[in-house]
């Protein structure tokens, strides 16, 4: 089943009268539950397209749909909204709230979501032991290494159950046994709980789990190839 439908997607940035076409009519589909990655040199677009995926920019022009919504087509609160309860992003530099604890982060977009009590502590108890990290529910990141930031980042983007993950570069600040084990974790969380996993990436190790490996330059896709 469908979940995400880009249709002929520009995304034009306009620097010193020079066009910079940084997404060039890309058109794909993402299919629920696939583990797929982004990949291509530097500029290539990579970041835009993911993005532009998860509603944080709009496009020049083209579609993008999510369960058949047009992100375009949203106004900003309503944009906001449907993030918060569909999209679950890790970014590369973790992005946790310094002040809060590792619980405390997991459960902060169930909070805005207004979840009550009793479920916000019973998901976010699961979620601490699917990444590993039940023992530091009380940790401030700053207390934490760089994996297990990033591992209490992926259960945060998870805890409100979205129907997709996007992730930019994930693994770019880890150590080869963190980065793996961040890996396993994702990929054990996408067979289990059905979610696609989108992200944008230079790790060959990332490259390695994907099941569908997509090539952009310069904006476009130049190969899009699915394994079995």
């Amino acid at each position: 089943m469908k979940v995400i439908e880009i249709k002929e997607v520009y995304k034009i940035y306009n620097e010193t009268e020079i066009e910079v076409h940084a997404v060039d009519g890309v058109t794909l589909d993402f299919q629920e539950a696939e583990f797929a990655t982004i990949v291509g040199p530097s500029g290539s677009g990579k970041t835009t397209l993911l993005n532009l995926l998860g509603g944080l920019d709009l496009p020049t022009s083209g579609q993008i749909l999510i369960d058949g919504v047009d992100l375009s087509k949203l106004k900003s609160s309503a944009l906001i909204d449907f993030r918060m309860k569909n999209i679950g992003f890790v970014f590369q530099a973790y992005n946790l709230i310094p002040v809060l604890t590792a619980k405390e982060n997991v459960e902060f977009i169930m909070s805005l979501q207004k979840w009550i009590k009793k479920d916000r502590d019973q998901r976010t108890f699961e979620l601490l032991k699917a990444v590993g990290l039940s023992d530091r529910g009380n940790s401030r990141p700053a207390k934490m290494s760089g994996g297990q930031q990033q591992r209490i980042a992926v259960a945060r983007a998870l805890a409100s159950r979205p129907k997709f993950i996007l992730a930019d570069e994930p693994t770019a600040n880890l150590d080869s046994k963190s980065a793996t084990t961040l890996l396993e974790i994702m990929g054990k969380l996408n067979h289990e709980e059905n979610i696609t996993f989108i992200f944008s990436t230079h790790d060959p190790r990332v490259v390695k789990m994907a099941h569908r490996i997509i090539t952009l330059e310069d904006g476009k896709v130049v190969s899009d190839e699915i394994r079995e």
